[in-house]
């Protein structure tokens, strides 16, 4: 269960709640027991303690002089009815700096201390309105810079993860009560689950828990951006391409070889996703000491790579060793391959022979743009392959998360072993035990005050 110090301390806490910085409103945030109390010291309007839940009212404030601060609308949130699940009062104030800092000051002077980072999440958590997966959740969707990653964000907040979570630990139970009875009434002739049976179970939990830790790759790439290796020979195009995309001159643009000797790194939204371009030192033989840690480094950029872009100038006469080379680098990757025959205000367009009809082909031109529209839709198009084509789909983003499930993965694999070997109950109810463990510690019904500081501690201070 969850580690009993975990606990609010009942005090009433107060904190600005939008962005840092000058805006056209800004909104404090106040939660604890004696919220409204707090509040009605420097209110000047309707009584609030007489209001009813999720009201809105229009007054003034007071600074901590007593004189007037700013005219102010106050929305009333009360127990159990909040985010926190205590009374919540959230003013909405002018944006200036004076008015947000006389405002937190005046809030402290009337009882109310500043927020810790996180710490109306974690008051939410510990009351039980969210578990530890959506209040994780709740950080995601305000760093999401991608619609795909706002979508998963929002569907891990609302409890589509943890739901998933809850089904597989049901069935765990469910195997670890049917194991109990089995140890209960093994010198009796009673069977109450086939051993058969038992192994369904686990091998369904298996598969789950599997699934949902291999997701991370795909699931991290769409949060932080899917990165995309822009590869190819020396002068076909790489570095224009990238420009051509970003629509700036963000790498070096020459006609001389192996200008190109580092990765250079930019992002871009296009439709739903973010992507990570990584512009790679040209693929040629090559003596030059700098030049061959560039063509290493664009080797590693391929293997890290969730879409690969090759591109290609078909006047080069070394344009099939190229992709030769690049498709040995991907024999191990799980990348998604996109050729592009480059330079297509020059040549006429073509269809490159040697290239498998199972690899898309695109015509472009970094001078013309002919073609960079098509090129758009095929990274999007592939992006939403990578996610799962599904928007309901739950993919694992959170790299604690990915850890866990890895050691859940190994025990739940250990339950299958010990069934198929037919092992006494007694031993296999400890992997599943330990599944269960593992499987508490993403939702927070099993966990430690450490990590729950951790966790909190990288929220910004009115969330």
């Amino acid at each position: 269960m969850m580690d009993s110090h975990i606990h609010t301390s009942g005090d009433t806490i107060c904190a600005i709640s939008t962005a840092p910085g000058v805006g056209g409103i800004a909104v404090a945030r106040v939660s604890g027991e004696n919220a409204i109390e707090v509040v009605q010291r420097i209110w000047r309007g309707k009584p609030l303690d007489k209001m009813k839940s999720h009201t809105a009212h229009l007054g003034t404030l007071l600074d901590s002089h007593g004189e007037p601060l700013d005219q102010a609308v106050i929305t009333l949130f009360l127990a159990p009815a909040s985010f926190t699940g205590e009374n919540v009062v959230e003013l909405g104030v002018h944006g200036s700096l004076f008015v947000q800092r006389e405002l937190l000051n005046a809030l402290m002077g009337a009882g109310a201390r500043l927020a810790e980072h996180g710490e109306f999440t974690r008051r939410a958590f510990v009351a039980k309105k969210i578990d530890l997966a959506q209040a994780e959740a709740v950080a995601d969707v305000i760093a999401s810079n991608s619609r795909a990653a706002h979508r998963i964000a929002m569907n891990q907040m609302r409890g589509g993860y943890s739901k998933k979570l809850s089904m597989l630990r049901d069935k765990l139970l469910e195997l670890a009560s049917l194991l109990e009875l089995e140890l209960d009434f093994s010198e009796e002739e009673v069977e109450f689950a086939s051993r058969q049976h038992l192994l369904e179970l686990a091998q369904a939990v298996h598969s789950e828990v599997t699934s949902l830790h291999g997701s991370f790759a795909h699931g991290a790439a769409l949060k932080q951006g899917i990165p995309v290796a822009i590869v190819g020979a020396t002068n076909a195009g790489k570095s224009s391409l990238l420009n051509a995309l970003l629509g700036d001159d963000r790498a070096i643009v020459s006609d001389i070889h192996g200008t190109t000797r580092d990765v250079v790194e930019d992002t871009l939204e296009i439709g739903d996703y973010l992507f990570r371009f990584m512009d790679t030192a040209g693929l040629r033989s090559t003596t030059d000491t700098i030049e061959q840690i560039g063509i290493t480094r664009s080797l590693k950029a391929i293997a890290n790579a969730s879409i690969v872009l090759l591109v290609i100038d078909p006047a080069d006469e070394s344009v099939a060793e190229t992709y030769s080379r690049v498709a040995e680098e991907m024999m191990q990757s799980q990348a998604k391959l996109i050729t592009l025959v480059n330079k297509s205000d020059l040549n006429p367009e073509q269809k490159l022979e040697f290239i498998p009809q199972t690899v898309t082909q695109i015509a472009i031109s970094c001078v013309t743009m002919q073609g960079l529209d098509t090129l758009r839709q095929q990274l999007s198009d592939t992006a939403k392959e990578i996610s799962g084509n599904n928007t309901a789909d739950i993919l694992v983003t959170n790299a604690r998360h990915a850890e866990i499930l890895q050691h859940a993965t190994q025990s739940s694999s250990r339950i299958i072993g010990g069934l198929t070997a037919g092992l006494s109950g007694d031993f296999i109810a400890q992997d599943v035990r330990e599944t269960i463990h593992h499987l508490g510690a993403i939702t927070g019904t099993i966990t430690t005050t450490d990590i729950l500081t951790t966790i909190f501690s990288r929220f910004c201070i009115g969330k």
